[in-house]
């Protein structure tokens, strides 16, 4: 349903959550951003709505255009990776809906990091010299970079937080095996190096990213989810880098760690009995402004938006059928 409920509200149209028939739909899964519809056995069709979460929890206001910037950004990415990595993605037939395989997900999430920026600085502003296994240096301020980037994975809890795991770890509870554990490794440097070229051509740094992998029949390990989003990428501008961290200024980031700043500020940190702060239209206007910057930095392209009547649920639909119809051609 499109959104509609706030009075007063940012004009622009966003959509909460979508609730399609899709055919030989077998299952349904309504995830904090995406709402993930099943076809058959092997088929996901992706909606990727313009709910944001922080913290585990979806905030109660939508973002205008958040979904179809992260579903179009992560198609341009795993389009120009694919010599990288193999990866689900079949077709993207509408502004915020992708198709693609379904695969085993591995319930791990492959974290890397080149810089010493949020929850891993808050780890080491606690004190802790080691991050899922790895040590880190001493005498290290927020946002410097790492001598290397340094791989800190995290288990995928089905509820509540990820938590911080050590590659020793994994493969003691055989949540993977090694084989496939070593070619993740490999695929996330590969993926963050080609990442940090890209971005490095748009005045941008890519300072840190998670990548979420599945095995398909054959027992191949391939790239699943969104790649180099805001969501699930630090971005920092490459101009101002050097001379703020000099300076020990903050570094503005296209990210969604501004919006974890604004809630931990306003005493949110998706603790309970904590409530989160109001979203005004000022706040939720500025945070999809900042979505379409990075999407348009990135690729050097206007995001391709459906206007209100293409969103509609009959409109999407009909896109999803007509191209599951191409697929199985």
């Amino acid at each position: 349903m499109s959104n509609g409920q706030h009075s007063g509200s940012v004009h622009a149209h966003a959509l909460f959550e979508s609730r399609l028939k899709l055919p030989d739909q077998s299952a349904f899964y309504r995830g904090k951003v995406r709402d993930v519809y099943t076809i058959g056995d092997d088929i996901l069709v992706v909606v990727a709505t313009d709910r944001i979460s922080a913290f585990d929890v979806v905030l109660p206001r939508p973002i205008p255009g958040k979904g179809m910037v992260l579903n179009q950004l992560a198609a341009f990415f795993l389009e120009r990776t694919r010599d990288i990595a193999p990866n689900w993605l079949l077709a993207q037939p509408h502004p915020r809906v992708s198709i693609g395989r379904k695969l085993q997900p591995i319930k791990i999430e492959m974290v890397i990091r080149a810089y010493l920026t949020g929850h891993a600085w808050r780890e080491y502003r606690a004190g802790k010299r080691m991050l899922c296994g790895v040590p880190l240096p001493e005498g290290m301020r927020e946002h410097d970079a790492f001598p290397q980037p340094i791989i800190t994975p995290a288990s995928k809890a089905e509820e509540g937080h990820d938590l911080d795991i050590s590659r020793e770890e994994i493969l003691r509870t055989a949540l993977v095996t090694e084989t496939h554990y070593e070619q993740m490794e490999r695929y996330t440097r590969a993926l963050f190096a080609r990442g940090t070229q890209m971005a490095a051509q748009q005045g941008l740094i890519l300072v840190d990213t998670k990548y979420e992998f599945g095995l398909d029949g054959e027992g191949v390990v391939m790239l699943i989810d969104e790649i180099h989003t805001p969501d699930s990428s630090r971005y920092f501008y490459l101009d101002q880098y050097d001379e703020r961290q000099r300076k020990g200024e903050a570094q503005p980031q296209l990210s969604k760690e501004f919006v974890r700043e604004w809630l931990i500020a306003g005493g949110f940190q998706g603790l309970e009995g904590q409530r989160v702060p109001e979203m005004s239209d000022q706040f939720v206007q500025s945070v999809s402004e900042r979505y379409r910057e990075l999407y348009q930095r990135m690729t050097g392209q206007d995001l391709e938006e459906a206007d209100a009547e293409a969103d509609r649920e009959e409109s999407m639909q009909r896109c999803i059928v007509e191209a599951l119809a191409r697929l199985k051609q």
